[in-house]
């Protein structure tokens, strides 16, 4: 009588964590180009803390908790939620779909409660004193306003190409949330900031590549995709978290305040709802609601209809 073959429970003794976050972010839930660049982003930042080539079997659950801290751990908790759920996701990926045996987060190393903040919209002559600046880096500058004018997602205008600009029409496609490619708008401001950041020191222009460029040349151990790379400088796209904190030190704002206040300002304006919606590319009205709120600015003009009318005579 012959006995079943045993099956092993788990496989993958030997993967690294390297090829498990490569195996990951190969699948279909991470093919928008947003999505696979957060993703990748948190991801590779802690498998170069934890040792690229160590096998996933070895790593411990400590071990992610405390790399998780030391990358995030003093950060806003919609940052260390954002990054947490990129590695939790990919390491319950491993555990049930390949089978590996690999860490877990720990338990201690919870979701945060984020705060519901009911000013995030910067009244509009704020913006226009922080887009007027000049003591700002031009892409700075241009990040900021492009934000301001096209009321779009940071990841979406940070995704963008130099071959994806239509400066005729200027707008430019970008992949929205669900994968839909869609169309953003911006105005003079970023118009007449474009051309000066594509600008080459030797006078030619950049005509591929990333939009938006990090300071340095990536060092080889974190090198990104060739996508990722501009092929006049060589220098790499900006991440989202580099560009949170270069707004947050120059402005003490966050980049989703940019869009939020973009919303709000339209509203105030009495523009309707549903050409809101086709500015923000909101598909549910009651989400963009939560954005068109009046400011601080609309409320206290909106006050003097209260006041006592004084005698002119």
């Amino acid at each position: 009588m012959s006995t079943a073959p045993k099956i092993a429970a788990l496989r993958g003794e030997h993967i690294t964590l390297a090829a498990a976050a490569d195996a990951f972010l190969a699948t279909a839930r991470t093919a928008n180009p947003n999505t696979h660049r957060a993703y990748a982003s948190a991801i590779d930042r802690t498998i170069a803390l934890l040792g690229r080539d160590r096998p996933l079997a070895e790593v411990a659950n400590v071990e992610v908790g405390q790399a998780l801290a030391e990358l995030w751990g003093a950060s806003a908790p919609a940052t260390w939620n954002r990054n947490r759920a990129a590695v939790t996701s990919w390491l319950v990926w491993c555990q049930t779909k390949k089978h590996w045996a690999a860490p877990s987060v720990p338990a201690e190393a919870e979701r945060r409660k984020e705060r519901a903040d009911e000013t995030r919209a910067v009244a509009k002559t704020t913006i226009h004193r922080l887009l007027s600046r000049r003591d700002i880096p031009l892409r700075e500058k241009t990040l900021r306003r492009m934000l301001y004018e096209t009321a779009a997602r940071a990841a979406e205008i940070l995704a963008l190409n130099v071959e994806d600009l239509d400066p005729e029409h200027r707008r430019a496609p970008v992949h929205s949330k669900g994968g839909a490619i869609e169309w953003v708008y911006w105005d003079s401001g970023t118009a007449h900031l474009l051309p000066r950041l594509l600008r080459l020191p030797d006078g030619s222009t950049r005509t591929r590549g990333p939009l938006f460029l990090s300071e340095r040349r990536p060092v080889p151990a974190r090198r990104p995709a060739a996508a990722d790379i501009c092929p006049h400088t060589g220098r790499a796209r900006l991440g989202y978290d580099r560009a949170r904190v270069l707004l947050e030190k120059y402005a003490g704002l966050d980049l989703h305040q940019l869009r939020h206040s973009a919303a709000t300002h339209l509203g105030e304006t009495e523009v309707p709802l549903q050409l809101i919606m086709g500015k923000t590319r909101h598909k549910n009205p009651r989400t963009a609601m939560r954005y068109v709120k009046p400011g601080a600015e609309a409320i206290a003009k909106v006050t003097e209809v209260l006041a006592s009318r004084r005698r002119t005579h």
